[in-house]
Protein backbone atom coordinates (compact mmCIF):
# COMPACT_ATOMS: atom_id res chain seq x y z
CA UNK A 1 0.00 0.00 0.00
CA UNK A 2 1.40 3.41 -0.90
CA UNK A 3 2.37 5.88 1.80
CA UNK A 4 2.33 9.12 -0.16
CA UNK A 5 -1.00 10.96 -0.13
CA UNK A 6 -1.20 11.46 -3.91
CA UNK A 7 -0.36 7.79 -4.54
CA UNK A 8 -3.13 6.69 -2.17
CA UNK A 9 -5.57 8.88 -4.07
CA UNK A 10 -4.43 7.45 -7.43
CA UNK A 11 -5.04 3.90 -6.16
CA UNK A 12 -8.58 4.84 -5.13
CA UNK A 13 -9.26 6.56 -8.47
CA UNK A 14 -7.87 3.64 -10.43
CA UNK A 15 -10.17 1.23 -8.60
CA UNK A 16 -13.24 3.38 -9.31
CA UNK A 17 -12.29 3.62 -13.00
CA UNK A 18 -11.71 -0.13 -13.15
CA UNK A 19 -15.15 -0.83 -11.71
CA UNK A 20 -16.72 1.56 -14.24
CA UNK A 21 -14.87 -0.08 -17.13
CA UNK A 22 -15.81 -3.59 -15.99
CA UNK A 23 -19.48 -2.55 -15.84
CA UNK A 24 -19.34 -1.08 -19.36
CA UNK A 25 -17.67 -4.17 -20.78
CA UNK A 26 -20.20 -6.41 -19.01
CA UNK A 27 -23.06 -4.41 -20.61
CA UNK A 28 -21.46 -4.90 -24.03
CA UNK A 29 -21.10 -8.64 -23.45
CA UNK A 30 -24.73 -9.02 -22.40
CA UNK A 31 -25.92 -7.02 -25.43
CA UNK A 32 -23.74 -9.17 -27.67
CA UNK A 33 -25.13 -12.38 -26.17
CA UNK A 34 -28.69 -11.10 -26.63
CA UNK A 35 -27.96 -10.40 -30.31
CA UNK A 36 -26.34 -13.81 -30.80
CA UNK A 37 -29.34 -15.53 -29.18
CA UNK A 38 -31.95 -13.67 -31.22
CA UNK A 39 -30.73 -11.42 -34.06
CA UNK A 40 -33.20 -8.59 -34.53
CA UNK A 41 -33.16 -4.90 -35.34
CA UNK A 42 -33.60 -3.99 -31.67
CA UNK A 43 -30.75 -6.16 -30.44
CA UNK A 44 -28.51 -4.91 -33.24
CA UNK A 45 -29.30 -1.33 -32.23
CA UNK A 46 -28.50 -2.20 -28.60
CA UNK A 47 -25.13 -3.69 -29.54
CA UNK A 48 -24.26 -0.70 -31.73
CA UNK A 49 -25.27 1.65 -28.92
CA UNK A 50 -23.03 -0.16 -26.43
CA UNK A 51 -20.15 -0.07 -28.92
CA UNK A 52 -20.64 3.68 -29.37
CA UNK A 53 -20.53 4.15 -25.60
CA UNK A 54 -17.27 2.18 -25.47
CA UNK A 55 -15.83 4.43 -28.18
CA UNK A 56 -16.93 7.54 -26.30
CA UNK A 57 -15.18 6.30 -23.14
CA UNK A 58 -12.05 5.24 -25.09
CA UNK A 59 -12.28 1.69 -23.79
CA UNK A 60 -11.88 0.02 -27.18
CA UNK A 61 -9.96 1.34 -30.20
CA UNK A 62 -12.14 2.86 -32.92
CA UNK A 63 -11.01 0.41 -35.59
CA UNK A 64 -11.98 -2.52 -33.37
CA UNK A 65 -15.40 -1.00 -32.85
CA UNK A 66 -15.83 -0.45 -36.59
CA UNK A 67 -14.84 -4.04 -37.27
CA UNK A 68 -17.29 -5.37 -34.67
CA UNK A 69 -20.15 -3.22 -35.98
CA UNK A 70 -19.47 -4.47 -39.48
CA UNK A 71 -19.46 -8.09 -38.32
CA UNK A 72 -22.73 -7.66 -36.41
CA UNK A 73 -24.34 -6.02 -39.44
CA UNK A 74 -23.20 -8.90 -41.64
CA UNK A 75 -24.66 -11.43 -39.18
CA UNK A 76 -27.92 -9.50 -39.08
CA UNK A 77 -28.05 -9.41 -42.87
CA UNK A 78 -27.39 -13.16 -43.02
CA UNK A 79 -30.26 -13.67 -40.57
CA UNK A 80 -32.45 -11.54 -42.89
CA UNK A 81 -32.94 -8.74 -40.40
CA UNK A 82 -34.02 -5.43 -41.90
CA UNK A 83 -31.15 -3.07 -41.19
CA UNK A 84 -33.08 0.09 -42.07
CA UNK A 85 -35.41 -0.49 -39.10
CA UNK A 86 -32.48 -0.68 -36.68
CA UNK A 87 -33.54 2.52 -34.92
CA UNK A 88 -35.35 2.01 -31.63
CA UNK A 89 -39.02 2.90 -31.90
CA UNK A 90 -39.04 4.99 -28.72
CA UNK A 91 -36.31 7.29 -30.04
CA UNK A 92 -38.30 8.33 -33.13
CA UNK A 93 -40.37 11.39 -32.29
CA UNK A 94 -42.08 13.88 -34.56
CA UNK A 95 -40.14 17.09 -34.87
CA UNK A 96 -41.69 19.90 -32.86
CA UNK A 97 -42.05 23.24 -34.57
CA UNK A 98 -39.73 25.89 -33.30
CA UNK A 99 -41.12 29.39 -32.79
CA UNK A 100 -40.20 31.86 -35.49
CA UNK A 101 -37.18 33.92 -34.57
CA UNK A 102 -37.12 37.52 -35.68
CA UNK A 103 -33.91 38.48 -37.35
CA UNK A 104 -32.10 41.61 -36.31
CA UNK A 105 -32.04 44.26 -39.01
CA UNK A 106 -29.01 44.02 -41.22
CA UNK A 107 -26.29 46.46 -40.35
CA UNK A 108 -25.78 49.13 -42.94
CA UNK A 109 -22.34 49.99 -44.19
CA UNK A 110 -20.48 52.14 -41.73
CA UNK A 111 -20.92 55.75 -42.73
CA UNK A 112 -17.74 57.75 -42.48
CA UNK A 113 -18.05 61.07 -40.84
CA UNK A 114 -16.53 63.89 -42.84
CA UNK A 115 -13.18 64.97 -41.52
CA UNK A 116 -13.28 68.13 -39.49
CA UNK A 117 -12.14 71.09 -41.53
CA UNK A 118 -8.97 72.71 -40.38
CA UNK A 119 -8.68 76.40 -40.17
CA UNK A 120 -6.73 77.82 -43.13
CA UNK A 121 -3.11 78.56 -42.40
CA UNK A 122 -2.31 82.19 -41.64
CA UNK A 123 -0.60 84.04 -44.38
CA UNK A 124 2.62 85.69 -43.50
CA UNK A 125 3.88 88.69 -45.41
CA UNK A 126 7.54 89.19 -46.02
Amino acid sequence: MPIIKSAIKRVKQAEVARQRNVAAKRALKSATKAFEAKPSAETLAAVNSELDKMLKKNLIPKNTIARRKSAFSAKAKAASVKLSAAKPKAAVKPAAKKPAVKKAPAKTAAVKKPAAKKAPAKKTTK
